[in-house]
């Protein structure tokens, strides 16, 4: 009791040294979601569209303005035409020339992957002869001869038929 007295003379000489801390406002941390990854998204968003985006249009502008599109003209004597000088386009040619491969290439690889598969079907058709033949003449699954020497097969038979003959019946 006495020093519930004594409290206000205490406060107000800590309140003159700045130790005095009122806390009776009751003021909360508001909580709400963050907004860190949205923030996040955005830099990302216009970091690639100045990277990529504004540079790959503008170049799109100067082929479009400044080179525009091919225009048919007579083909020299003995000059082939290479397979990307037919797009009509300078990007799309670039494209053509330098990151796609060549539809003859395409082609051959084509070819030569039917002609693997059609060996693998002969193949298999072929084994599945030897099988049907083997099933067909109840033969065992070897495809080659082992000879047999008769010798040994008549001296297990009379050692057979002396044990048979001594055992009795």
């Amino acid at each position: 009791m006495i020093l519930s007295k004594l409290r206000p003379l205490l406060t107000k000489n800590t309140s003159a040294l700045g130790l005095w801390r009122p806390m009776s406002e009751h003021r909360v941390f508001p909580m709400e979601p963050s907004r860190w990854q949205w923030n996040k998204f955005k830099d990302l968003f216009h970091f690639y569209a100045l990277v990529g985006i504004i540079p790959l249009s503008l170049l799109t502008l100067y082929a479009n303005v400044f080179i525009g599109p091919a225009t048919l003209q007579e083909i020299p004597e003995g000059y082939t035409p290479k397979y990307w000088e037919y797009y009509k386009s300078p990007i799309t040619r670039f494209i053509a020339r330098y990151m796609l491969a060549d539809p003859q290439q395409d082609y051959e690889k084509y070819l030569a992957y039917i002609f693997m598969e059609n060996e693998k079907k002969q193949l298999r058709q072929l084994e599945k002869k030897i099988k049907d033949k083997m099933a067909e003449r109840l033969d065992y699954q070897a495809y080659y001869y082992r000879p047999v020497m008769a010798k040994y097969h008549r001296i297990s038979r009379e050692a057979f038929d002396y044990l048979e003959s001594i055992r009795g019946d």
